[in-house]
């Protein structure tokens, strides 16, 4: 499949979602550091809280969402500031290929090498905090979904905020408010699981904010891309 430049689409996303996934593994520490914020917090909560399963339990579903849209959003915080200190991020908005579709890769990279990683593991975690491992499907498809749309809200406010000195503050308040409904939906979801319901309502509320949010984003992410860099 190619668009109107001749470039074969698929075969552009397959080589530079690779070439960005071996760039996050060649610095370990973007991969690691979120894993590390997430066990540290779980670890700490029952502390704080007290060893009682019964309300770790209780707890645990806000717990864990709440973490990951911390974890999410220090991802964030990284994207597109490596590309736009060294030029290549100009370079890539004065190419032929769409920037809408250019900045993809480095998105998939990022999901795959950050909220991917968070979602497989969460069960872990969830166990930490007493959570049934009945409840690990529902965990892991909506944190799959959950910090997919995350990283979609969070690369605008970072496209928005690359050539902000100090912009990660400026980030944090741009997005968290549009975090909230993601927050609700995926708390909701595991709610629903512990308690014997139906978490599909919340499932499909995720699912259709990562269509939608794959949709827009890639186009909101270069127009902000373009503001930053003013072109």
């Amino acid at each position: 499949m190619a668009d109107q430049s001749g470039i074969d689409i698929l075969q552009y996303l397959r080589g530079q979602t690779a070439r960005h996934v071996r760039l996050q593994f060649a610095s370990p520490s973007e991969i690691v550091n979120p894993l590390l914020f997430f066990l540290l917090v779980v670890i700490l909560f029952p502390l704080g809280l007290g060893p009682d399963p019964e309300r770790l339990a209780l707890l645990a579903p806000g717990i864990l969402w709440v973490v990951a849209l911390l974890a999410n959003l220090m991802i964030c915080m990284r994207l597109f500031v490596d590309d736009f200190e060294d030029g290549s991020l100009e370079q890539l908005a004065m190419a032929s290929t769409p920037l809408a579709l250019s900045v993809i890769p480095q998105l998939l990279a990022a999901w795959m090498t950050g909220g991917l990683v968070l979602s497989l593991a969460s069960p872990l975690f969830g166990m930490m905090l007493g959570l049934p491992v009945s409840a690990a499907p529902v965990l892991v498809a909506s944190l799959l979904m959950g910090t997919a749309i995350m990283l979609l809200l969070g690369a605008v406010g970072a496209a928005l905020t690359v050539g902000v000195r100090r912009g990660g503050i400026l980030l944090a308040l741009l997005i968290l408010p549009l975090y909230i409904p993601v927050l609700i939906a995926g708390t909701r979801a595991l709610d629903e699981a512990l308690h014997s319901g139906d978490p599909a309502v919340a499932l499909a509320f995720l699912g259709a904010g990562v269509t939608g949010g794959l949709l827009l984003a890639p186009l909101a992410i270069a127009a902000g891309l373009r503001v930053s860099l003013e072109l």
